[in-house]
């Protein structure tokens, strides 16, 4: 089993910035990569930024590239996700999410086996 623990959600302003951060514990090694997911209400879940432990690959949902960049420590098994220009269609709550899946299928959220509990992240105009 793997626990994942988000912080750093929160109120902010369009042109803002904010930090998310997703603590990892447990049996990490069994996990090939880790993402962002977000919802906003009345929508589906869609991937916002992801990580591959093995290659190093990164990936950008088009809706956040320049803006996001998400990161890790491997020394503190913490990812986060920095978020600057933020925009009211940002606002959504973001799941950090941790699993094994395939290179072809990695943007389905089923496919990824561990979820944080969520943070919300709101965005004002």
């Amino acid at each position: 089993q793997v626990q994942l623990v988000e912080s750093g959600g929160g109120l902010v302003q369009a042109g803002g910035s904010l930090r998310l951060s997703c603590a990892a514990s447990g049996r990490i090694a069994s996990t090939s990569g880790m993402a962002w997911f977000r919802q906003a209400p009345g929508k589906e879940r869609e991937l916002v930024a992801a990580f591959s432990w093995s290659t190093g690959n990164t990936y950008y949902a088009n809706s956040v590239k320049g803006r996001f960049t998400i990161s890790r420590d491997n020394a503190k098994n913490t990812v986060y996700l920095q978020m600057n220009s933020l925009k009211p269609e940002d606002t959504a709550v973001y799941y950090c999410v941790a699993g094994a899946p395939s290179e072809n299928y990695f943007r389905d959220a089923g496919v990824w086996d561990y979820w944080g509990q969520g943070t919300q992240v709101t965005v004002s105009s």
